[in-house]
């Protein structure tokens, strides 16, 4: 584990994981930390190669850190919440290490196996990944600046300490990588397919400015558990718990109180 950054604190309520999205770090959940620690012991760690962790050096799935890090901690089963790649890694814990897994929170995501099909999510994705493979950092991030956004509205039209925030996280951790190195990172499979054995509760918690292919995918691994539900936050797109963290706190604070 050393290779890994981590907060952990608060009290000795049940864990709560906060996971981060791709290319971020812990700190987009600076308004959930301290709201969440009055009453859970709160961990917040960074994905390896995102912001304080080492870069990979062979090959790695994002479900086994996090399984190596909670029992390191002995800190299981948790709830574990992220956003974007933050989802994907809680639904992969949640199907590789049940057992570390109280509840799942989602946004922005359903597995590991994400599928784009509308205009505007396929033109974004497509923009941002030649900015990255041309080994171009502002328009990389740039690119990455779309999805807080949405389809709906400009980055001007965000709070700009948001997106402040972001731009700074993001280029903070593609800094660190350059373009043509090799990818260590191993995906988790037939993902899609084990969904409906999931056994324990899962919420998506929608940015309702989301792009249509991000609400979806969150809104069928919600239909497609045995015991999901869904909750929406208005004015918000990709970083709900960033735009609008007294309702996201509210929302996933009222889940806790019930399981």
């Amino acid at each position: 584990m050393n290779d890994l950054f981590w907060l952990d604190t608060g009290g000795s309520g049940p864990p709560l994981v906060l996971l981060h999205g791709g290319f971020l770090d812990h700190g987009m959940w600076a308004g959930q930390i301290p709201h969440f620690a009055a009453r859970h012991r709160v961990i917040a760690p960074d994905a390896r190669g995102h912001g304080r962790s080492a870069n990979a050096t062979g090959p790695y799935r994002l479900a086994d850190d996090l399984a190596g890090l909670l029992r390191h901690l002995d800190a299981g089963p948790a709830v574990l919440a992220g956003v974007s790649m933050g989802a994907s890694v809680a639904v992969d814990t949640a199907l590789e290490h049940p057992d570390l897994v109280r509840a799942v929170v989602v946004t922005g995501a359903g597995t590991s196996e994400p599928y784009f099909t509308d205009p505007w999510t396929v033109q974004a994705m497509s923009s941002w990944h030649a900015a990255m493979a041309g080994g171009d950092l502002e328009g990389s991030i740039d690119g990455f600046m779309a999805f807080a956004a949405g389809p709906h509205r400009a980055e001007a039209d965000v709070d700009p300490r948001v997106t402040a925030r972001l731009r700074a996280m993001a280029r903070t951790t593609m800094a660190k990588h350059a373009a043509g190195e090799p990818a260590h990172l191993v995906q988790v499979r037939d993902t899609w397919e084990r969904v409906p054995k999931i056994g324990v509760p899962v919420l998506a918690v929608h940015g309702a400015l989301d792009s249509p292919d991000h609400l979806a995918m969150a809104a069928r691994l919600a239909a497609e558990v045995p015991d999901g539900r869904e909750a929406t936050v208005e004015g918000a797109a990709h970083y709900p718990n960033m735009e609008r963290p007294g309702v996201y706190n509210e929302i996933v604070g009222a889940f806790l109180d019930g399981l």
